[in-house]
């Protein structure tokens, strides 16, 4: 063994060729935190004085390294930008000092290389890979660009157009691709990887490949003339900017870094890449970026932990077809678990089974599923007008209309049929689980277990905890909403949960707004700019004028404060029958656009009905608006954190994120609230006190504000 650390080791094959190899302990996955780094730094100056004919990177586990280790980028970014660079010019100086080693250089890819894991693989002289292998740049979805060379050395590989495309997108491209593009020399089959990286080098040793031609074109500047480069790069920006939008820096930055370095050699050109990076890093985007990320990972730990008492669900059933059930049959379908899908209506079958097929043919036309695939998928759902084959069932979802009484109906029934340990969860947005719990004999195997719709899109699914509902009962109702490939959250009971009991002050603050004199059409512009995907009236016209009607009156019976004593729009457009979306009108109209997807148009009808709610129009600023509909959804989501519905900041974050597109570059509510500062936030809510009891704020965050204290340490 030439060298042998806990990231990584090499050895001396019996060709002369040296092999490293990283395989970092303790850990599923590799990747370039501190310490790897500094072992390969190590190697490498070993090796460098070697006389082995090559060297190939390879991998011990199951893919090659998923990019740089995340963990730690919240300590460096808390720095200055000049410690920032000074990290940056540490670590390439390891990966220069791989792509000028005085012999030949291979990297064998065996699955996921990423960011950092990439940008090894482009500082060797030749890279091979196996028909599995994603590779690419993820870096702009943190906020930041590519660091350790990833900008200079990958448009002179493949070219400036399709450098700028990967780079900015952040796209996971894959091993046919690649090698299209020229980012691979070869793919292979994966257990014939290191025998081809290990021929590369040999070919090389024997003067049949000359390596130092890749070499000098990744070390010299982009082979453009001066007004193709500025085509390429202008004609990309514009591109990025329009797609990227204002509130995400990191897609521009990239392609104007590697416009500015495009003329450089590779000294030059790294000192951009230090310096744009560094720029980005100490920015709030990429804070809040890089702490989703970081929430991310804690959801997962939880859903691991929660993994370890769960009971193995092998079969599934749903009660209630259509579009919501349907498409949690599909959702089950095509994870592999069986799945009976009951209806009492032969339409509601026809509906749900309908709504799984458009969804696997989807998938089967974007070259994501088979036919055979789909074929398998489909007859993983077993559509039933009765109850038979559900006494063998692990699972049960409950997706009956949202009604109480028939819910509680439904469930009684259901409870009598299944084996007595069955889980039952019932699919609710706002019904209280411990009310729908009493009519049980085993309320213990029962929970809630909220989906948002449009099912297949919706990461989100919220796991509501009942007063008697067991740990094992919570744990695999966590385990398999996993299994579906959702992200899940456990919430205790209160009304509308945590999402909607956080949303729907959200749309209190609209309501007022629109009483008070504001129009509504500034109102979704201000709050698209503030970073949200639609504006509040538009998302009130998706989910359904009558859904938030209905909602509303629970949230206002279960929270004094979320009682109003304005006239509402919502009530309005209620009573007239104008229910959004679906019924082609509400505060926007809607027709088929050619793809059969609802377009919004202008509805010059919506100002009378607005005229009998608002005595009179006034202007306002954005910032006013902003402020009063922020202020309003961070309250209640500081809320649910103190009475516990949600058991940390994080939950909470992801929560709306997820839920309801919180914008993610701001972190989350309890996130943003940290950034404008918790005593500057009391401030600006008691600013808006005679707006009533949804801009009030509770003793701990006055506590909170005093000691100068946050949410997120």
């Amino acid at each position: 063994m030439m060298f042998q650390g806990t990231a990584l080791s090499v050895e001396l094959l019996p060709s002369g060729v040296a092999k490293l190899q990283f395989d970092l302990k303790e850990s599923s996955v590799n990747k370039f935190n501190r310490h790897t780094l500094g072992e390969l730094s190590q190697a490498i100056v070993s090796l460098a004085k070697s006389d082995v004919k090559g060297l190939i990177f390879t991998s011990g586990k199951s893919g090659f390294i998923v990019g740089a280790d995340i963990t730690e980028f919240a300590g460096i970014f808390a720095g200055s930008e000049d410690s920032i660079e000074a990290w940056l010019i540490e670590a390439n100086e390891v990966f220069n000092a791989i792509e000028d080693l005085p012999f030949p250089t291979v990297c064998a890819i065996n699955g996921i290389a990423l960011g950092g894991g990439f940008e090894l693989a482009i500082a060797t002289d030749y890279r091979v890979a196996c028909a599995e292998t994603v590779v690419g740049f993820p870096e702009v979805k943190l906020g930041i660009i590519p660091g350790f060379g990833g900008t200079v050395r990958l448009p002179r590989l493949i070219g400036a157009d399709n450098a700028n495309v990967w780079i900015s997108s952040g796209s996971h491209i894959k091993a046919g691709q690649a090698f299209q593009e020229g980012a691979l020399d070869a793919v292979v089959e994966r257990d014939k990887l290191e025998a081809a990286a290990e021929d590369l080098v040999l070919q090389c040793s024997a003067g049949k490949l000359n390596f130092r031609v890749t070499r000098k074109a990744k070390n010299a500047p982009l082979s453009l003339g001066p007004i193709e480069r500025n085509v390429a790069f202008e004609t990309a920006t514009a591109l990025v900017i329009a797609q990227a939008g204002r509130n995400y820096p990191a897609p521009v930055a990239a392609v104007a870094a590697m416009q500015k370095a495009a003329g450089m050699h590779r000294a030059d050109a790294l000192q951009v890449e230090h310096k744009a990076f560094a720029r980005l890093a100490v920015g709030e985007v990429a804070a809040n970026l890089v702490q989703m990320f970081l929430n991310d990972q804690v959801l997962a730990g939880l859903t691991k932990k929660a993994a370890k008492v769960a009971k193995e669900v092998n079969s599934a059933a749903v009660l209630g077809a259509g579009i919501m059930g349907g498409g949690i049959a599909y959702q089950s379908a095509s994870k592999g678990v069986p799945i009976l899908m009951k209806d009492i209506r032969q339409e509601g079958i026809d509906l749900g089974m309908s709504e799984a097929r458009k969804l696997l043919g989807k998938k089967v036309n974007r070259g994501k599923l088979s036919n055979d695939g789909m074929i398998k998928a489909l007859s993983n759902i077993h559509p039933t007008m009765d109850y038979s084959g559900i006494d063998s069932v692990d699972f049960v979802v409950e997706a009956v209309v949202e009604k109480p009484a028939i819910k509680k109906s439904v469930l009684q029934e259901l409870e009598r049929l299944v084996c007595g340990d069955t889980i039952i969860a019932t699919n609710t947005s706002t019904i209280s689980v411990d009310e729908l719990s009493n009519v049980l004999e085993r309320p213990e195997n029962f929970c809630g277990m909220h989906f948002f719709n449009p099912v297949p899109i919706m990461p989100l699914v919220e796991v509501i905890r009942g007063k008697a509902s067991s740990v094992e009962t919570i744990a695999t109702t966590v385990a398999y909403a996993k299994k579906l490939g959702k992200t899940p959250i456990v919430v205790n009971n209160c009304p509308g949960f945590l999402v909607n009991r956080v949303l729907f002050p959200y749309f209190g603050a609209f309501a007022q707004l629109i009483h008070d004199g504001a129009d509504f059409r500034q109102i979704d512009q201000a709050m698209e700019r503030f970073g949200w995907p639609m504006g509040p009236a538009y998302l009130m016209d998706v989910v359904g004028i009558d859904t938030g009607y209905h909602a509303q009156g629970v949230m206002a019976a279960g929270f004094e404060r979320m009682q109003h004593s304005f006239p509402s729009v919502i009530e309005t457009l209620f009573e007239a029958g104008d229910l959004g979306q679906k019924a082609g009108k509400g505060f926007y109209l809607y027709t088929a656009d050619k793809k059969g997807k609802p377009k919004k148009l202008p509805n010059p009808d919506v100002d009378k009905h607005i005229a009998k709610v608002q005595p009179e129009p006034r202007p306002f600023g954005d910032e006013e608006i902003v402020n009063r509909m922020m202020v309003a959804m961070c309250l209640e989501t500081v809320r649910c954190l103190e009475d516990k519905i949600v058991g940390t900041a994080v939950e909470a974050d992801m929560g709306l994120a997820l839920g309801i597109g919180f914008p993610p570059f701001r972190g989350g509510a309890l996130r943003y609230l940290d950034s404008l500062g918790v005593g500057e936030f009391v401030d600006l809510a008691d600013s808006f006190s005679e707006l009533g009891g949804l801009y009030q704020p509770t003793d701990q965050l006055r506590q909170l504000a005093k000691t100068g204290g946050s949410f997120y340490q």
